[in-house]
C-alpha cells in the first residue's frame, strides 16, 4: 500500500501534533497488522515495517513516529490482546481511524522504568474505581483522548482505560524534552479520578504482563519508521559526498569519508534484518523478549552513530539551523532512552542469557 504523506500538517504546537497523528489515521495508516475482523487491513508485521519505513523517509519526523508507536503499542494492541469483546467494539474503531489518540502511562517521578516501584493506586468502590497517582514523561500527553494507565489494585499491578475528560484527571504538557520534540509529552495527575468498572483492561494483576507485551512490540518496531529516516540520511550524505569537492576531488574519494558512509549503510541494513526477524517471530507467534531488546539496543546506538557521522561528513553545513541533520542528533540521543534505555536492554539480554538480574527462570532463546 502506497501512502502520500505530503499533506501531513507542519510541525508546530500540541494542536499541530494532534492533527498530524489524526491525518495518519485518516490515511488508514494505523490499521496494519490488525485483522479485518477488528477493522484492520488484515496484513502482517512485515507490511507494517514497510509502510513505517516509507513514513520515516517521507516525513523525517522522529517525534511523529514515536507518537504513532505509543498509540499503536501502548493502546491499540493491548486492547486487541487483553480487551473484552465490548471494549474492542467500543474503543478500537476510533483508535484505528485516528479519531481518538491514545498511549500508555507507566513511568512516575520516583519510579522511572522500575514497575515494581510504581505507587499509583486504584481502589474499588460501589461507584467504580478511584485512581490516585502521578505519571511523568508520558508520550501523547496532553493530546491524548485516552491513556492506558497502570495502577496497583489490591497491591496488584492492573491496567485501566482513562479518558482525558474523566473526573479529577489532568493530562498536562509539563516537562517537554528536546529530542523527538513533535511528540508531545507531559504528566498525568490523578486526584481520586473516578472511572466506571468496565474500564479495567484485563484481569486484576495482569498489568505487568500487559506492560511487558506492549514494550516488547514497541521495542521491536519503533525503529521501522526511524530506519526510513536513516535511509534518507544515507542518501543525503552520498549525494553531498559526490557534489562536494576538496582539492579538485569529490569528497567521497576520501577514504575516511567513504568508510563512514559504508558503515552507515551497514547499520541501516542490519536494523532492517533485526526488524524483519521481529516480524517473522511475531507472525509465527513466537517469543519476542530477547530479540526485541536486541533490536532496540542495536538500532538506537546505530541511529546515534549514523547521525553523528552524517554531521561529520557534512561539516559545518550539517550544523546549520535549517539542516535537518542537526535535529536528528538530538532525536537519536532520545532514542537511547525511550522504550527503555540502552542499559535496560542490556540487562534484559544478560538476564535471558543466564547472567544479571531480572527475568528469572525464563527460557534462553
Amino acid at each position: 500500500m502506497n501512502y502520500d504523506f505530503s499533506q501531513i500538517p507542519s510541525q508546530g504546537d500540541k494542536y499541530a501534533s494532534r492533527l498530524r497523528l489524526r491525518h495518519c489515521g485518516r490515511l488508514q495508516f494505523l490499521k496494519h497488522a490488525v485483522s479485518t475482523e477488528l477493522g484492520g487491513h488484515g496484513d502482517n508485521f512485515t507490511n507494517l515495517i514497510i509502510v513505517h519505513q516509507e513514513l520515516g523517509k517521507q516525513c523525517l519526523d522522529s517525534g511523529l513516529i514515536l507518537s504513532i508507536n505509543a498509540h499503536l503499542w501502548g493502546a491499540i494492541f493491548p486492547l486487541i490482546t487483553y480487551g473484552s469483546v465490548q471494549q474492542k467494539q467500543r474503543w478500537l474503531p476510533a483508535l484505528l481511524s485516528g479519531e481518538m489518540i491514545a498511549g500508555h502511562a507507566i513511568t512516575e517521578p520516583q519510579a522511572g522504568s522500575d514497575i515494581k516501584a510504581l505507587t499509583t493506586t486504584a481502589t474499588l468502590t460501589d461507584r467504580g474505581f478511584l485512581l490516585k497517582g502521578h505519571k511523568r514523561f508520558i508520550t501523547n500527553c496532553p493530546i491524548a483522548d485516552t491513556l492506558i494507565i497502570y495502577a496497583k489494585l489490591d497491591n496488584k499491578l492492573t491496567a485501566f482505560l482513562v479518558k482525558e475528560d474523566d473526573e479529577k484527571v489532568f493530562f498536562t504538557d509539563n516537562h517537554q524534552v528536546i529530542g523527538c520534540a513533535s511528540a508531545t509529552m507531559g504528566d498525568v495527575l490523578l486526584e481520586n479520578c473516578l472511572i466506571p468498572l468496565d474500564r479495567k483492561l484485563g484481569k486484576t494483576g495482569a498489568g505487568t504482563l500487559i506492560i511487558q507485551h506492549a514494550l516488547e512490540l514497541e521495542r521491536s518496531f519503533v525503529f521501522a519508521g526511524i530506519s526510513g529516516i536513516m535511509d534518507w540520511q544515507l542518501d543525503t550524505v552520498i549525494k553531498y559526498s559526490r557534489e562536494r569537492k576538496v582539492n579538485g576531488a569529490h569528497l567521497g574519494k576520501n577514504q575516511a569519508i567513504s568508510h563512514k558512509i559504508a558503515e552507515m549503510k551497514l547499520r541501516l541494513e542490519t536494523i532492517t534484518l533485526w526488524l524483519n526477524e521481529c516480524a517473522r517471530l511475531k507472525i509465527k507467534n513466537k517469543r519476542l523478549t530477547l530479540v526485541s531488546a536486541q533490536t532496540k539496543l542495536y538500532a538506537s546506538e546505530a541511529f546515534l552513530q549514523s547521525s553523528l557521522d552524517a554531521i561529520q561528513i557534512m561539516g559545518t553545513m550539517g550544523l546549520l539551523e535549517t539542516n535537518k541533520m542537526n535535529n536528528l542528533v538530538q532525536d537519536a540521543l532520545a532514542s537511547r532512552l525511550f522504550s527503555g534505555s540502552s542499559e535496560i536492554q542490556k540487562n534484559i539480554i544478560a538476564a535471558l542469557l543466564g547472567t544479571g538480574e531480572g527475568y528469572k527462570g525464563e527460557e534462553k532463546k
